[in-house]
């Protein structure tokens, strides 16, 4: 495991303010590399703690990519400063999203894959507001952009989300079906949603409406598991359907 220093911003022409992002950390594949994966932590964690995870992982072709994310203040914890992808308030649907934060940290999590081989399948996997941000990403890949307009870098060819929620689900539904080539990078994105039943931070209902609203606009090859207990660790354990 190896990592890289902090970065100001994302390279991309998405920052409109300035976002310093935490240690990289890099997870090698200990076999023939096919594949490379950026890993998201949940609010408040690091890259550190996922990428000791994801090494313990029998996934030897998998190349992992596990940043941290910008200190910030977080309207959810009263503007206490702490590691997020993005601000949130409320976890609710009628709560706005910070467009510019997720594309920020979208286009960071882009730039990561840009480097990668031609021939390497690429995706982003995340845990809680990292599965939010992943799940951002893939409607981003599908619009062809970001949020404010901005070109989408990469071609994704998986997502994974654990315990985590859809922003921006109230108007992606007509984006994306608004547009032939929106439409068809969404069929042909894999998507895996997992939530536990008994998660208190962010409850399975959640999950349920973002992979109800993902299937909606079009992403056809939709996969979303529930497990028993309260963390999603539990979900090679413990399987419910």
């Amino acid at each position: 495991m190896s990592y890289t220093n902090s970065s100001m911003g994302s390279g991309s022409r998405t920052d409109r303010r300035a976002f310093e992002f935490g240690r990289t950390y890099v997870v090698r594949p200990k076999g023939k590399h096919q594949a490379t994966i950026v890993w998201l932590h949940g609010l408040g964690d690091n890259g550190s703690s996922w990428s000791q995870l994801l090494e313990s992982l029998p996934l030897p072709n998998i190349k992992w990519i596990c940043p941290t994310a910008p200190t910030r203040p977080v309207a959810l914890l009263g503007g206490f400063p702490c590691t997020a992808w993005f601000d949130m308030g409320e976890l609710s649907e009628d709560c706005p999203d910070d467009l510019e934060g997720l594309d920020s940290s979208a286009a960071h999590v882009a730039n990561l894959l840009s480097t990668e081989p031609a021939d390497i399948k690429l995706g982003i996997g995340g845990f809680s507001m990292g599965a939010a941000t992943a799940l951002y990403s893939a409607t981003c890949f599908a619009q062809g952009n970001y949020g404010n307009g901005s070109p989408y870098p990469v071609c994704l060819r998986t997502i994974i989300g654990l315990s985590g929620w859809l922003p921006g689900a109230r108007n992606m539904r007509n984006k994306i079906q608004g547009s032939h080539e929106a439409a068809r990078r969404a069929a042909s994105l894999p998507i895996l949603l997992c939530h536990g039943l008994c998660d208190e931070v962010v409850p399975h209902t959640h999950g349920e409406r973002s992979n109800h609203a993902l299937s909606l606009a079009g992403f056809q090859n939709l996969a979303f598991k529930y497990y028993d207990g309260y963390f999603i660790y539990c979900i090679v354990f413990n399987p419910v359907k």
